[in-house]
């Protein structure tokens, strides 16, 4: 019985030595193929099928609530900022009615950042499925671009009627509409299109991007998902980083879309070189302060509902409910 013994363990010492050896070539082939990684990344383990009306369902409810809330919160600020840009030289800001055209602000920003998240999450999704893993900043940076180019149609009058109540030059929104109109035409409500999309679909691209990088790359180091707290302090550093980086475009763009129908500048060109000849370079950066700190604040605000929206409607999934009842 010893020799047989002997023998046997002989022959699985042999087999599983050629079975290690063979798996630690198979290792240190795949580890030469692996291609190096340039962005954060994270494997999702098991592939789960792409439920696109899901998706855009969970997206715009998630997105339309988050706009609202953040919008509510912060409007004062970004009406400070819209008076601070909009004046020309030196002019006294009038710190009253802050609030002026809040209603019929809301009643665009509703639909707009539905638009945007419920666009920005399939194709983030889907490019996230389609792109290499370690590109997966390409996706969100792409995605971002998307929705905010969806979310324009709607964001631009929205934001045109906003910025006149902002500097006074209306008194409800409704009076706005059509004042507009007949004054400029239906083209009046989509003033400084150009320059809005030159500001927002960068803004959107990057702060999007930042956001989820930074989320993947916190993911990964703790091990674990990331709280409340978490998510809305990432929030808050993305938007007041992109924020600071945009705010000339910014600039632009507020002086294009109240300007009206005395047309002072002729273009984006006209209305930079206009601005730096007559008030200088640091013009540009006029209102970055409150810029700053109202989407700072409100990356915060908006990144953290955002996220606690999209966890509650998961939660709530009717094949989830039907799972517990079983």
């Amino acid at each position: 019985m010893g020799p047989f013994a002997l023998a046997l363990d002989t022959k699985n010492s042999f087999a599983a030595s050629s079975s290690a050896s063979d798996a630690s070539g198979r290792k240190m082939d795949n580890l030469q193929m692996v291609p190096k990684k340039f962005f954060a990344s994270v494997n999702s383990g098991e592939e789960k099928p792409f439920d696109f009306l899901r998706i855009l369902f969970e997206g715009v409810i998630a997105g339309g609530t988050a706009g609202v809330v953040v919008e509510t919160a912060l409007y004062p600020i970004d009406t400070i900022k819209t008076r601070l840009q909009a004046a020309r030289g030196g002019g006294q800001i009038a710190l009253k009615g802050l609030y002026s055209g809040l209603a019929g602000n809301l009643a665009g920003v509703l639909p707009a950042s539905a638009i945007f998240v419920g666009v920005y999450e399939p194709a983030k999704q889907k490019l996230l499925k389609m792109l290499p893993e370690n590109l997966s900043a390409v996706a969100h940076l792409t995605a971002g671009a998307l929705g905010g180019l969806a979310a324009s149609f709607v964001r631009v009058p929205t934001e045109v009627i906003k910025q006149r109540m902002q500097t006074r030059q209306f008194a409800s929104a409704p009076d706005a509409v059509r004042l507009i109109v007949s004054k400029e035409g239906f083209k009046g409500l989509y003033a400084g299109y150009g320059s809005f999309l030159l500001r927002d679909l960068p803004f959107d691209a990057i702060q999007f991007c930042i956001y989820e990088q930074l989320r993947i790359g916190y993911k990964l180091a703790a091990k674990r998902d990331l709280n409340d707290p978490e998510n809305a302090v990432i929030g808050a550093f993305a938007g007041a980083l992109t924020g600071a980086i945009t705010t000339p475009l910014d600039v632009i763009k507020t002086r294009l879309m109240v300007q009206g129908s005395a047309n002072q500048y002729k273009g984006i060109i006209d209305c930079v070189r206009t601005i730096v000849t007559e008030e200088g370079a640091p013009a540009l950066l006029k209102g970055i302060g409150p810029r700053v700190l109202w989407i700072g604040i409100g990356g915060s605000i908006f990144f953290g509902v955002l996220e606690r929206t999209k966890r509650y409607l998961a939660q709530n999934r009717p094949d989830n409910a039907a799972s517990k009842q079983d």
